[in-house]
């Protein structure tokens, strides 16, 4: 039955719906990135694997939530806002915790990560509340999720965060920075697509539409390329140490 489902689901789709083909591309490619990682962990020791586990969990998850999200968008037509969220309160709080991960060699404290987890949970479900639930408070809540969003840039790009970053040196160093750029950069696409997709004292200089093929991209982009980076760090460390 499943099968069949399916089947005439995807037999429905428009070649011409290029949201429909990212969702495709982004399952199959989060899916191809989390073999990688997962098959890759025994060339790492302890200390490394843990991280590169953790990148193949992200990308995990992912490609499960977007087998879903293809799906209900090929039967409905219709952003999947709710399996969206899921996705993202699952992994984005993973890849705050490859901060931690990484920064471990030059003393981060759990506290550290137990504070990134934390905003990111806050930006996240404010996120949700604003776009699901009080659609009619949209710009309050987005600005909640914002503020949310800033303290994390703050805390990789200019506190603690970065201290340790510095402290650690050499390759640390500089995937750190990589994984900052990630976040200022890659992340800026959510708040965009957020105003985009709500009503608020921003619709006159922003337009409403749809932005999941943009959200599609920058997921696929952020949490392999997140991977990719760490997995690299991981490599070097592997070898210096071999």
């Amino acid at each position: 039955m499943k099968n069949l489902l399916l089947l005439d689901i995807t037999s429905k789709l428009d070649p011409t719906d290029y949201v429909g083909f990212t969702f495709f591309v982004g399952c199959m490619a989060m899916m191809a990135a989390s073999a990688f990682f997962f098959l890759s962990l025994n060339q790492f020791d302890k200390k490394w694997r843990t991280s590169v586990l953790v990148s193949g969990l992200i990308t995990f998850i992912a490609a499960v939530h977007y087998f879903y999200m293809r799906d209900y968008w090929a039967a409905n037509m219709e952003s999947p806002t709710f399996f969206r969220y899921v996705d993202w309160i699952l992994t984005v709080p993973l890849m705050c915790v490859e901060f931690y991960l990484i920064l471990k060699v030059a003393g981060a404290k759990t506290s550290l990560m137990w504070k990134m987890i934390g905003l990111s949970v806050i930006m996240l479900v404010t996120g949700y509340f604003g776009e699901a639930v009080f659609t009619d408070q949209a710009a309050l809540w987005g600005a909640i999720s914002g503020v949310a969003y800033f303290v994390i840039v703050y805390e990789i790009w200019l506190g603690s965060a970065k201290k340790l970053a510095v402290a650690a040196g050499g390759d640390v160093l500089k995937a750190h920075k990589i994984l900052c750029w990630f976040v200022l950069v890659g992340w800026a696409i959510y708040p965009l697509g957020y105003m985009m997709g709500t009503d608020g004292w921003y619709n006159s200089m922003i337009p409403a539409g749809n932005i999941d093929v943009a959200y599609n991209i920058a997921d696929a982009i952020n949490k392999i390329g997140f991977g990719l980076v760490i997995y690299s760090l991981a490599v070097k460390k592997q070898d210096v140490n071999a």
